[in-house]
């Protein structure tokens, strides 16, 4: 068995594990190790060859592969270590983490701090229950992605997405560009939970139908799909009787969610969001258990892999300062809420506050698409920050770095999103970008 000690370990080398680790090595901490279970680090951007990624974090715009191979540089400038092919069996309080590789064997860790940086899953058939028979050619959208990027395999010639997440558009498009048939791509909610540049480039530019409030009801074929049957479906998500048509295919490509990868901390006690399904976390993005930070998809799903690198930083840096000692216990912590209009805000808790100059970003979804709104911190003394938005969407996530000193001895903090009353004149007014 191999035994190693170091300050900061992070789980999981996709985008938000390297940036944790690179972090935590420029915020002082010695010794940083990444484990990654996959055969090389950059996580979920090496199967993503399509650009827009890095207009924030470079400044210019890059492929997956290209975003990743950036991190993977500066991480091997950095003289951080990397265990590649290893899967974590245990990270257990205190910071001991067990893991298994072919070229490791069973190690164990002793780590200071540990990020937690595993990324997320999708979301399968079974977890929105099709009925249906369970013939081959149903396969998650990340799943085909990977097949078509990285091994060279088109799942099927006639296809049909279900969900409207970004996986899914982007793969709309790329199944297009390989020769396949995309006849339509079915949304159950009455809007679509992808941004809105994947909506015009990979369905609009590509003449494929997005059906909004529809859902697919059965799933044909006995050794290979055949098709699907498709039905209107109300405001209480019930399907119309009489609304269902069949529509032909011998691929079904599943874009219904992420599910963050929180196994780990789920098994030291790791108290969790039911709504984000990810780590409980303050402004440090320390969970409950000290020690452990958490950042990326791990945490709660975004958006732009820039925004998941700059969290990991807040995430990388804490953790390091936690290593040597000077971070502190948490104490006065408050819950942030997420008020009106509001589905999920992260950080959900704030620790000790100091005030000055500092600002802490805040993470927001709204709960429905809305027109020109409002988004505003209230504490006991009113409303004390806001700011405008264009347009916001679900699918979309809501970023705000706010100064401390607008809430350091408020004991409320509660954000709500209300439509803006007189949204004219709109200067001033911020717009997110979609990249």
């Amino acid at each position: 068995m191999r035994d190693a000690t170091y300050d900061v370990v992070t789980i999981g080398g996709g985008p938000a594990g390297m940036a944790a680790a690179l972090a935590a090595r420029q915020a002082g901490a010695d010794r940083v190790l990444i484990i990654e279970r996959d055969r090389e680090l950059g996580g979920i951007l090496q199967q993503c060859i399509h650009n827009g990624f890095g207009l924030r974090k470079f400044k210019e715009e890059l492929t997956g592969p290209g975003y990743a191979d950036r991190y993977i540089e500066m991480v091997g400038a950095a003289g951080i270590d990397v265990w590649l092919d290893s899967t974590v069996l245990a990270a257990e309080a205190g910071g001991r983490i067990t893991c298994v590789g072919p070229t490791t064997g069973l190690a164990t860790v002793e780590a200071k701090a540990v990020v937690h940086s595993m990324g997320c899953r999708e979301r399968t058939r079974g977890a929105i229950r099709i009925p249906g028979s369970r013939p081959a050619g149903v396969f998650t959208a990340g799943a085909a992605q990977r097949m078509v990027n990285m091994e060279g395999y088109l799942p099927g010639r006639d296809v049909v997405i279900i969900g409207s997440g970004d996986i899914g558009l982007i793969m709309a498009r790329r199944m297009t560009l390989e020769g396949a048939r995309v006849r339509a791509v079915f949304e159950i909610m009455p809007y679509s939970n992808g941004l809105t540049r994947n909506i015009v480039q990979c369905l609009e530019d590509f003449g494929i139908p997005l059906y909004l409030s529809h859902c697919v009801v059965a799933v044909h074929g006995h050794d290979r799909v055949t098709g699907v049957t498709v039905a209107e479906v109300d405001a209480d998500l019930h399907v119309k009787p009489g609304t269902e048509f069949d529509l032909p295919c011998d691929c079904v490509l599943l874009s219904v969610g992420l599910i963050p990868e929180n196994e780990l901390g789920r098994a030291i006690g790791v108290s969790t969001d039911r709504i984000t399904s990810g780590a409980v976390v303050d402004q440090f993005r320390q969970t409950s258990k000290p020690g452990f930070f958490a950042a990326g998809n791990v945490l709660h799903v975004h958006d732009l892999v820039d925004l998941v690198s700059n969290e990991a930083e807040i995430a990388g840096r804490s953790a390091a300062l936690f290593a040597k000692g000077v971070f502190g216990e948490a104490t006065h912590e408050r819950a942030v809420i997420a008020g009106e209009g509001l589905r999920q805000v992260v950080p959900q808790r704030l620790s000790t506050l100091e005030k000055g100059k500092n600002a802490i970003r805040f993470f927001f979804r709204s709960k429905a698409p809305m027109g020109p709104s409002i988004i505003a911190l209230k504490t006991e003394d009113g409303i004390v920050w806001d700011r405008k938005l264009r347009v916001v969407k679900p699918s979309e996530m809501i970023v705000a770095d706010i100064p401390v000193n607008r809430f350091a001895k408020a004991s409320h903090i509660e954000f709500v999103l209300t439509l803006d009353e007189h949204p004219e004149p709109l200067e001033g007014a911020v717009e997110e970008e979609d990249a």
